[in-house]
């Protein structure tokens, strides 16, 4: 964007209505929208020319408007779930979760919400705000609406003020079914249905959470205060970050309200079955070692070295089998866990500890006998498909009867041995 030239063309617009606004100042407020607020030039523009007329008390150059009038109008006082993109606004909301700051240039962010909706904050550390507190109402007045990543944010800065207000209205916010989520916000009434090892030494619990629509990824960070969810248990999670990555959504606890609940739901959707011959056994099959430490149960390596606490010589064994499942039109990247392996294999945790500790190929013995045992079968697997791979819950053999040989070989041209 040429700032200057943009500056000038705006200028001319109110010189028209003999007016003379500094080139200067609004040449500094256009690179302060852009280059510090992230604001679209086009918008930084209209915004510029809105408030400009909002202060000579003029109509909108080139749109018959009034100074408070139509679209983006200054700081037209807005419900939460009205806020646009480009906006600038006025909202009254209370504050129902803070964050870590990601950059040393915020100050503060969080979520705000009133009873429309919830939008995701962030205060600049140069607009010198007044810090805000979780549970507190306040009135923002002048703050930017922007978007990123496709989701809206409330932007304060050195021009916003913000005004604690001495009321406690009711927020009761409805639960969204998870197959309506979208990024932003959301709230849900879910069951914890898997829990996951943790992927990052910073990650304090990640899963799978279920309601009568579908299952839905969450994460958690470590933070001070912040507790593990409870397999098995129903929670109401109230303002959570919904994020999208590839397409698929997940939930950011860290800046939700989480009120576990007593009752049940009936996990569905999200549910797959698929049939075929297991072509494809992974290293990391058969049994293996996880970390003891409490909120860990990574898988160690063979010197039971566990990527965050390290050596640990009282590890739990586990059983486990990564594979591929081909149905003859798409492979299918599959998990099986312990109780599911053993039926499959019918060789049980204790068995396969007794191998391993008794056979000179150890652990690898113990690889090579599920392998030979599964290796070609065909099977139906029972399952949830979360990131491109099937979290096997339950599996069964299938045989083949001597007459659906026969049909296959008929069709094939050959004959029956």
């Amino acid at each position: 964007m040429d700032y200057s030239e943009a500056a000038d063309r705006i200028s001319r617009k109110f010189a028209k209505g003999g007016q003379t606004p500094d080139v200067k100042k609004i040449e500094g407020k256009l690179r302060r929208l852009v280059d510090e607020f992230g604001v679209q030039p086009s918008e930084a523009e209209r915004s510029v020319t809105n408030e400009l007329a909002k202060e000579y008390n003029l109509p909108v150059p080139g749109s018959g408007l009034s100074p408070a009038g139509g679209k983006g109008g200054g700081t037209e006082e807005k419900k939460i779930a009205e806020s646009v993109p480009g906006e600038w606004v006025t909202i009254e909301g209370k504050v129902v979760g803070l964050s870590q700051p990601a950059s040393p240039s915020i100050a503060q962010s969080g979520i705000i919400a009133d009873e429309s909706g919830a939008i995701r904050f962030v205060v600049w550390a140069k607009s010198n705000a007044p810090a805000m507190a979780e549970g507190s109402w306040y009135r923002i007045e002048s703050a930017v609406v922007d978007e990123f990543k496709g989701i809206a944010n409330l932007k304060i800065h050195s021009g916003t003020t913000i005004k604690e207000i001495n009321d406690d209205r009711s927020l009761i916010p409805t639960p969204t079914p998870i197959k309506d989520q979208h990024p932003g916000i959301g709230c849900v009434r879910a069951k914890f249905v898997q829990e996951w090892d943790a992927s990052h030494d910073r990650m304090l619990q990640s899963g799978l959470l279920g309601d009568e629509t579908g299952t839905i990824k969450f994460v958690m960070w470590k933070e001070p205060g912040k507790e593990k969810l409870v397999p098995g248990a129903v929670y109401n999670i109230f303002y959570a970050g919904v994020d999208e990555f590839n397409g698929r959504l997940s939930l950011n606890l860290n800046t939700a309200t989480i009120l576990q609940e007593e009752g049940e739901i009936e996990v569905s959707g999200g549910e797959a079955e698929v049939t075929g011959a297991i072509v494809h056994i992974a290293p990391g099959s058969g049994i293996i070692k996880r970390c003891p430490v409490e909120g860990c149960n990574r898988a160690l390596s063979r010197q039971n070295y566990c990527p965050v606490h390290e050596i640990q010589p009282k590890f739990v064994y586990d059983l486990r089998i990564k594979g591929w499942l081909d149905d003859g039109e798409k492979t299918h990247n599959v998990l099986l866990q312990r109780d599911v392996v053993e039926s499959l294999t019918g060789i049980t945790l204790a068995g396969a500890q007794e191998i391993a500790e008794n056979n000179p190929l150890g652990m690898d013995e113990v690889f090579l006998q599920m392998r030979d045992k599964v290796l070609g079968r065909y099977i139906t697997c029972h399952g949830r498909e979360i990131e491109n791979r099937v979290l096997v819950n339950k599996c069964e053999k299938i045989t083949f009867s001597t007459a659906d040989h026969t049909a296959l070989l008929n069709r094939a041209g050959g004959a029956p041995s």
